[in-house]
């Protein structure tokens, strides 16, 4: 039956595709090839072309819109670029405009082809048809960054909007974009805003490609709230991108030297400088687009990704952050590894129970992969009672670097970690399972070059069960009810939805299987959370990080193995469910916005029944 689907595929597939899967198994060699050629083979849980056409606002729920009467109704100016466009692609993007809810904008286009009659005769018809329509004719096409800059010269509105000449807004987009500025001036009543300055400076919304005749709608991006360290990794806002007009004339618009990736190196620019970054978790762009070029010769455009790489250096470099960019085998997506400061102790605590051979598992490699050599390891004794726990805890010992504290209570693992904590001399604190095994040399180097940074609180880790499905590639809040593992027995060799399982990014949670800290951090805070003994203190401990104002960041390149078993977790007497029961309401009570709201760095039309980024149904 296999066999049946891939020769049916085969057939199908047009000389176009075949010498275009020649390119990337050239590029990809053979393993990885069929990796890609898996996933792009496997069908969408939840098809988006349906689930889009559900999700579609009725003529009702638009014309809703059209009666609103604003508060704050600010102008936007769309900019637009416009080279060799074709008069039907041309006619679509202007009528989505026209078409747009909300009514107080303009559209800029700068027109680089001063010798297509056609384009000229259709932009002329437009403006005179609408007064809200401009154009601007340029002698020569300039290039990307310099016509869009003489769009940008055009803007009169308050916002500018980007648009690329062939592509089209969504209806209800400057109403969605209007409607979460008016959002921020009601939560700022107390601050006596009078209505003329927002705060937000930088909106974008979610986004989805469309085929060349509009016929279908496809490759949904739906994207977490601002992320940093997803920024490092590619450039996930992309569209439709909103900014304020007076931050486009501070930042100084595009520059042509970034032409491949000079929308990337211009939100950086924006970002940086904004107040408020707002997200719009809706499908409000729709990228026009070849389905079948969407994966083309992923070396056709080095250029642009090498000028992606320069423009995340450029980055860096402006924000005194010392960092070294490196291109994925993904091309377009991006690591920064951030090297160590000078030398700090790092703490490793490790709890154990009777788990001799779990323990030395964990150590030996510790011991003979890890290339970072300043580190003590405590290892947390809890009531064990097997002798052969104890010889080992006397050969250990013999290591200057080893140390064996005794918590004497029952087992409770926050008050465990928080007794580890007070013995440890480290300035940083690695909190580590005796079930996990190092994988990469470099770990504690990887960890540790992020926790330096000084806007980051937690760096988490990339587990792997032992079949190489992933145990853990970062938590998201509200999966199973309170919280759960993104990308959960996936294969290792797969990177998930945008390959987010490989990218580094910040989340509201990481697991304490491999956690590190900042100690000064955690004693802040107070340590992990002792009503929480068994479930989701780890969880718990992220939330309060981020509420404290700092990041919790999922770095892939920290790989470990995790030989938890994949049934563990059965609550198989009544004082466990019982137990189990109380901490989920304990969460429930204390995180109740974030439950009721939604995980920041996840998407609210993403699933929470499943941990692989599918649709919410």
């Amino acid at each position: 039956m296999e066999n049946n689907k891939w020769l049916h595929y085969l057939k199908k597939m047009k000389p176009y595709n075949i010498q275009k899967g020649l390119r990337y198994l050239k590029h990809y060699g053979p393993k990885e090839f069929w990796v890609r050629l898996c996933e792009r083979m496997e069908p969408e849980e939840v098809p988006y072309g349906p689930w889009y056409e559900k999700h579609l606002l009725t003529e009702s729920e638009l014309e809703t819109q059209r009666k609103k009467q604003w508060n704050y109704a600010p102008k936007i100016s769309v900019v637009v670029p416009a080279y060799r466009t074709p008069t039907v692609f041309l006619e679509q993007m202007i009528d989505s405009l026209i078409g747009q809810t909300y009514e107080n904008w303009e559209l800029c286009i700068a027109n680089a082809s001063p010798e297509d009659e056609a384009m000229a005769a259709c932009l002329k018809r437009y403006v005179q048809e609408d007064n809200r329509i401009r154009v601007e004719q340029l002698k020569e096409n300039l290039g990307i960054a310099e016509n869009t800059n003489a769009a940008f010269a055009m803007a009169t509105g308050e916002f500018t909007g980007l648009l690329d000449h062939d592509d089209l807004l969504a209806s209800q987009s400057l109403y969605r974009m209007v409607e979460a500025m008016n959002k921020e001036l009601t939560e700022k009543n107390n601050d006596k805003n009078d209505g003329t300055d927002t705060r937000v400076d930088v909106l974008y919304s979610d986004e989805d490609k469309v085929t060349t005749d509009l016929s279908e709608h496809f490759q949904p991006h739906f994207k977490p709230d601002f992320n940093l360290d997803l920024l490092r990794s590619n450039n996930y806002i992309t569209h439709f991108f909103v900014v304020r007009t007076a931050l486009v004339r501070k930042v100084g618009g595009f520059r042509k030297e970034f032409d491949g990736a000079q929308d990337y190196d211009f939100i950086f620019r924006c970002v940086e400088q904004a107040d408020k970054i707002c997200h719009i978790p809706e499908v409000l762009y729709h990228w026009r687009t070849h389905k079948a070029s969407t994966a083309d010769n992923p070396a056709s455009k080095m250029y642009a990704f090498e000028a992606g790489k320069r423009a995340i250096e450029a980055h860096l470099e402006r924000n005194h952050v010392n960092g070294i960019v490196s291109h994925t085998k993904d091309l377009g997506f991006y690591q920064v590894k951030y090297p160590v400061a000078k030398d700090p102790l790092v703490s490793i605590l490790i709890p154990n129970k009777d788990e001799k051979e779990s323990l030395k598992k964990c150590l030996d490699s510790i011991f003979t992969k890890t290339t970072y050599k300043n580190y003590e390891i405590i290892i947390i004794e809890n009531n064990s009672t097997k002798p052969e726990t104890f010889s080992y805890y006397e050969e250990l010992e013999k290591n200057h670097k080893v140390r064996v504290v005794v918590w004497k209570e029952g087992f409770n693992y926050s008050a465990i970690n928080n007794f580890g904590a007070k013995e440890s001399r480290g300035e940083y604190l690695l909190f580590l399972n005796n079930d996990v095994e190092v994988i990469a040399p470099e770990w504690m180097e990887e960890l540790l070059g992020n926790c330096q940074r000084k806007e980051v609180g937690i760096v988490g880790a990339k587990l792997y069960y032992p079949d190489e499905t992933i145990q853990h590639a970062g938590t998201i809040i509200g999966i199973g009810g309170i919280a759960g593992h993104a990308f959960l027995n996936m294969p290792r060799s797969r990177s998930g939805y945008l390959h987010k399982a490989s990218l580094q990014m910040d989340l509201s949670a990481v697991t304490a299987a491999c956690m590190m800290m900042k100690k000064s951090v955690f004693d802040q805070i107070g340590g992990f959370e002792e009503e929480l003994s068994v479930a989701f203190n780890d969880v718990d401990l992220c939330l309060r990080i981020v509420q404290s104002g700092h990041l919790v960041v999922y770095n892939p390149k920290v790989e470990l193995y995790h030989y938890e078993s994949k049934s563990r977790g059965t609550e198989d007497n009544e004082e466990k469910i019982r137990r189990f029961q109380s901490e989920i309401e304990f969460m429930r009570t204390r995180w109740i916005k974030v439950l009721k709201e939604g995980d920041p760095y996840y998407n609210k039309n993403l699933t929470l029944s499943k941990w692989n980024y599918s649709l919410r149904a």
